[in-house]
């Protein structure tokens, strides 16, 4: 039986309030632009400029038609969910926006600040892994707790967090969306880091596809393994089921043959990693 997509569990309003009373009216303030400030956890750290120019040329016209949300500040405002309305209003010469003031404390506001960049789909996958990775050391959450919360799948939160062990030169194609998370995804099967730069750098020059990069990396490990497949007389039925294994696994993995059956050997890098093939798997 197919496994039954989650969405993002609790969602927004689930965490602000189970009554509504989030958006009632006595909640919505006008307030200067002055003294709200970024909030300095913001899961997403890149704000294009086309984008936010354009935002800024709707509000102009429009004017700001949904509220951010804040929490009270020693010296103002915080905001919570809603910094690329703020900074589109600022760029459109705002001196007040509607927000909705909310008196939460600090792990509440970091859910819903990552929740609401989630639901948008603003995030790039290094965000994505980062907010993860500050949420469960800040808040000592496991990653099936974090799942709980949020409402995202426990291997879609290891597999997000393993892409951190790439490369900072890697990391930064990634933040420029230069890649995407299957190619970081493929990149991770390498181990090397050298070669992972190599490639990524490759990728983006060639503009060279997820499926692509997949098939590269798979040749690259089969040529990797020719002398020790060698050695060990292979089957092409055992390289074919080992090279299914990789790229199901994300990761190495070998069948070695004795007298009366065999073993498999799947290779893992951390705790993390141990679980996201767990739950490949199944177990």
């Amino acid at each position: 039986m197919p496994k039954k997509e989650r969405g993002l569990g609790r969602g927004l309003d689930a965490l602000l309030s189970a009554n509504r009373t989030f958006y009632d009216g006595d909640n919505m303030q006008e307030i200067d632009i002055n003294i709200v400030k970024a909030r300095a956890d913001q899961p997403r750290s890149i704000f294009r400029e086309e984008s936010l120019a354009e935002l800024a040329g709707s509000i102009k016209e429009h004017g700001m038609l949904q509220p951010i949300l804040v929490k009270p500040d020693q010296d103002g405002y915080e905001i919570i969910a809603g910094e690329r309305r703020w900074r589109a209003a600022r760029m459109a010469g705002l001196k007040s926006l509607p927000a909705i003031v909310k008196d939460i404390g600090e792990e509440e506001a970091a859910e819903i600040s990552l929740i609401e960049n989630l639901q948008r789909d603003d995030l790039t996958v290094v965000e994505e892994a980062k907010a993860y990775k500050k949420m469960m050391d800040r808040h000592d959450y496991t990653q099936e707790s974090l799942s709980l919360r949020i409402g995202k799948s426990r291997s879609h939160i290891a597999n997000t967090v393993r892409i951190l062990g790439l490369p900072e030169e890697v990391l930064m194609l990634l933040e420029q969306r230069k890649l995407t998370a299957g190619h970081a995804r493929a990149l991770l099967a390498i181990g090397n880091v050298r070669e992972q730069v190599k490639m990524a750098n490759a990728i983006v020059e060639d503009k060279i596809s997820v499926r692509q990069t997949e098939t590269s990396v798979k040749h690259r490990m089969n040529s990797q393994k020719a002398k020790y497949d060698q050695s060990e007389n292979k089957t092409a039925e055992i390289k074919e089921l080992e090279e299914r294994l990789q790229i199901c696994l994300g990761t190495r993995a070998e069948l070695a043959n004795g007298k009366n059956g065999g073993k498999i050997i799947i290779e893992y890098y951390s705790l993390d990693d141990l679980e996201r093939i767990c739950d490949i798997i199944g177990i």
